[in-house]
């Protein structure tokens, strides 16, 4: 038994080896530490820097107050940190982009409480990563069981990870828990020979998708719109102020508010600006549109994450989301570009299948199983719509 932050303790694997903490601020986490402990993990992004978790949490993005309560595991060995994971205590399922409200709802319907619920998740960010930091399969194995010890503890209905990687899932279903697969698009330069440029890529895709998005990027230009791209330090406050009021007409033109608040993205300019790229639209001299690319230089993969528009150009959307990002990727040499969670019109745009996972544990044994029992039907039809989706490729058999 070891201590745990703010004074309650939780178990550990052997209480000569490991110190194990739940930490409810995450200022208070050694952020090098953390940092190189995800600079290991092979499939690392940077939304599970700890800079990242932080400005969520200190920009009032994911606090308390709007159903995050952070109770992040750390373990350490002689003071040195060899796991850890961002976990939440929710009291609600937004944000999350896997989707349990019918698990709830059967839940309440039974008399029983299904929140709060354990939640291992990089909040509002769909994008598949390491959730389970550690330096070995040893330590990745102690953290689960902790997580799992926790929600025991804490008689929580419920324990999540959510587009967990691999070695993630190895672990999970090792430990018994269920698996949850959906499907995102992504793409990914050719190989051996990468796409030359976007005229190249274009050269490959089927004569219809082909003349699709020839005719898209006409109408833009043919409206007047072109483009600046921004990168790190050259993103000025101007151009982030002119985003979040882009991203606010976004949530607004769906009767909503953003998760993220302006002050999240004055920290990312601060702490984290290297990983940012931002394509702006103009016309007639003046900002009409935006849209904001997460990169990762070091392993040259870009994320699709935030767009916004002040006025409507037909297929500005496509531009700025999708061509835009395409060309800079293959100028600058990134291998992936994600496309974000679902949408299969991207299919069309040369974003191809890709099936990610999360996975679950369920207090109740008889909600577990029947659990189980829709996770087996529902994974049956995700592989039949990945089967389908293979079957109808945007890119020619053979080249011309």
């Amino acid at each position: 038994m070891q201590d745990r932050e703010r004074g309650k303790n939780i178990g550990a694997k052997r209480a000569n080896d490991y110190v194990i903490r739940v930490v409810d601020d995450p200022s208070q986490i050694d952020l090098a530490q953390w940092n190189a402990l995800l600079a290991d993990q092979p499939s690392a992004t940077p939304f599970m820097r700890l800079e990242y978790l932080r400005a969520l949490h200190d920009s009032g993005s994911a606090t308390p107050a709007t159903g995050w309560s952070p109770q992040f595991l750390v373990i350490e060995e002689e003071g040195t940190l060899v796991a850890a994971c961002p976990l939440y205590l929710k009291d609600h399922s937004y944000g999350e982009y896997v989707f349990d409200w019918a698990w709830a709802d059967a839940y309440q319907r039974h008399g029983l409480a299904y929140y709060p619920k354990l939640l291992n998740a990089v909040p509002f960010t769909p994008v598949p990563g390491p959730r389970l930091l550690a330096r070995d399969v040893a330590s990745r194995a102690v953290l689960l069981q902790a997580m799992q010890q926790f929600a025991r503890e804490a008689k929580l209905s419920s324990a999540h990870l959510l587009f967990i990687d691999d070695a993630d899932r190895e672990a999970t279903q090792g430990a018994g828990w269920m698996m949850r697969s959906t499907v995102q698009f992504h793409w990914t330069q050719r190989e051996p020979e990468p796409f030359a440029d976007f005229g190249d890529f274009l050269s490959c895709l089927q004569r219809d998708k082909r003349k699709k998005i020839q005719q898209e990027r006409r109408r833009v230009q043919e409206a007047g719109v072109s483009f600046t791209s921004h990168e790190g330090a050259q993103i000025s406050a101007a151009d982030w102020d002119f985003f979040y009021r882009c991203h606010t007409l976004t949530y607004r033109a769906h009767h909503s508010t953003p998760y993220l608040t302006r002050d999240f993205f004055a920290r990312m300019a601060a702490t984290m600006a290297e990983h940012w790229l931002m394509f702006v639209a103009w016309r007639g001299g003046q900002r009409i549109a935006v849209s904001l690319i997460a990169i990762d230089p070091a392993r040259r993969t870009a994320f699709g994450r935030y767009w916004g528009a002040t006025e409507h150009v037909n297929c500005l959307h496509f531009e700025a989301c999708y061509y835009q990002p395409l060309a800079w990727c293959m100028a600058n040499g990134y291998q992936r570009f994600e496309g974000g969670a679902q949408g299969e019109h991207k299919m069309a745009r040369g974003l191809l299948p890709v099936q990610t996972w999360s996975a679950h544990w369920l207090a109740h044994t008889q909600f577990a199983q029947a659990v189980a029992d829709f996770l087996a039907r529902e994974g049956a039809g995700v592989e039949n719509y990945i089967s389908e989706l293979n079957d109808r490729m945007p890119f020619k058999a053979t080249p011309d």
